[in-house]
């Protein structure tokens, strides 16, 4: 049996991706099944360690990406793809796997146009609440389709789509509740809150954050991931806002959480305030609260409509960055912490939304599939 993943260049395609490898060896001992080979195909590796760790074999493609506007880039693309594709169809005529699974972004197109027109069975999952191009096209062929938001599943044919939530991986599922306080070297009597902008940090974030640290730290203590370029330039910035407080050791900083420290963090916090990119989808398993702050939509067309989508399950409130501003960070961080019954309510709400499942419903879709089209 030969599965075959792809996805585009970033950690929201990649790590999904890893989570479902992880639920298919589960499901594969479990039901008594001889190991699949389990292939990659992506530009890059993207993390050569993680793919060793799981088995998977990487099989490089080439991809261009077509901009939203306009850019010389795009012309000299149009060959990469077309590389890319005469490539994939090469690679996939003699791998030639028993099913696809398509994770979005530019980086798939190659491998799932080869898998069209091998007939080779597709199955997409879609992590935004509004589709990118390349699974909105795959989506018009694919035999199964998941989606993370359930605003999504307009945009894709009926009969054939799940709301299956975004495949965690197993190291970032389970908070660890005991000696977390004392691995970050924080108290148990004061709520913790867990800021990020995500394994790049945000500017924006930071900035308002340290300015608002004077009044935060008063009442509550901060676990902030600053992003590895901005650290010394936090560090930095926080001890002249913090100097002669008598509040600094209430303020922890890490350029980057490993899944042991993201863990602790995710046992101990009890408001995130965060990005709307897939990290949305870890609060949501933790059960946390959270201040969702997304990218502009200039930027990122992607991240407004997953803030809207999931702070309307009740789980977070949104601040658009346009807006954001200390008053405004530490009334909303107020409003949340000082009622213990919207916290509670809140976090029934995150739970709901979150689908610890969703790699394994995934994993075992992709099974049957290739079960079927083997025999």
């Amino acid at each position: 049996m030969k599965i075959l993943l792809t996805g585009g260049v970033t950690g929201g395609h990649f790590y999904p991706i890893i989570a479902v490898t992880e639920a298919l060896h589960d499901l594969v001992r479990e039901r008594r099944l001889l190991e699949p080979n389990i292939y990659f195909a992506a530009p890059g590796p993207y993390d050569k360690e993680m793919l060793v760790a799981n088995e998977i074999i990487f099989v490089p493609t080439a991809a261009g990406k077509m901009r939203r506007y306009f850019s010389f880039l795009n012309f000299i693309d149009y060959f990469k793809i077309a590389w890319g594709v005469a490539r994939s169809l090469v690679r996939m005529f003699f791998l030639y796997p028993d099913v696809v699974f398509g994770k979005g972004g530019y980086g798939s197109f190659p491998t799932l146009l080869a898998a069209r027109l091998f007939r080779i069975p597709v199955v997409i999952h879609e992590s935004d609440a509004n589709p990118g191009r390349v699974n909105a096209w795959a989506g018009k062929f694919a035999v199964k389709i998941a989606v993370s938001y359930p605003d999504a599943e307009k945009y894709f044919p009926g009969g054939r789509v799940a709301f299956t939530g975004n495949p965690i991986r197993k190291a970032a599922l389970v908070p660890a509740r005991e000696g977390a306080h004392e691995f970050l070297k924080l108290s148990k009597d004061l709520p913790i809150i867990y800021i990020t902008g995500g394994s790049q940090g945000a500017e924006t974030i930071n900035d308002v954050v340290l300015g608002s640290l004077p009044q935060l730290l008063e009442k509550y203590q901060i676990v902030h991931q600053t992003g590895h370029a901005n650290l010394k330039e936090v560090e930095s910035r926080a001890k002249v806002a913090l100097l002669n407080s008598p509040y600094a050791d209430r303020y922890k900083t890490f350029p980057y959480l490993n899944d042991l420290a993201m863990r602790m963090i995710a046992g101990a916090a009890t408001l995130v305030i965060s990005r709307a990119g897939s990290t949305i989808f870890e609060i949501a398993v933790w059960g946390l609260p959270s201040i969702i702050i997304p990218i502009p939509e200039a930027i990122s067309h992607d991240q407004t409509q997953n803030a809207y989508a999931y702070a309307r399950s009740g789980a977070a409130t949104v601040i658009e960055q346009s807006n954001l501003t200390r008053g405004l960070l530490v009334s909303e961080v107020d409003r949340i912490l000082q009622n213990p019954e919207l916290i509670r309510t809140m976090s029934t709400a995150a739970r709901g939304f979150g689908r610890a499942d969703a790699a394994r419903t995934v994993a075992n879709a992709l099974l049957d599939i290739a079960l079927s089209h083997e025999s």
